[in-house]
């Protein structure tokens, strides 16, 4: 894995690409849940 971690920026943005798209559809929720647990650890 890198290092970067998931913001709630980057994760709006891969769930609108994804909404667009219609590809990535269950990558949507990982990426939320990425992002959420990510900015709680502040």
């Amino acid at each position: 894995m890198g290092k970067n971690k998931m913001t709630s920026k980057a994760a709006r943005r891969i769930q609108s690409h994804a909404d667009k798209t219609g590809k990535n559809l269950d990558f949507k929720a990982r990426a939320q849940r990425a992002a959420t647990k990510n900015t709680s650890k502040k």
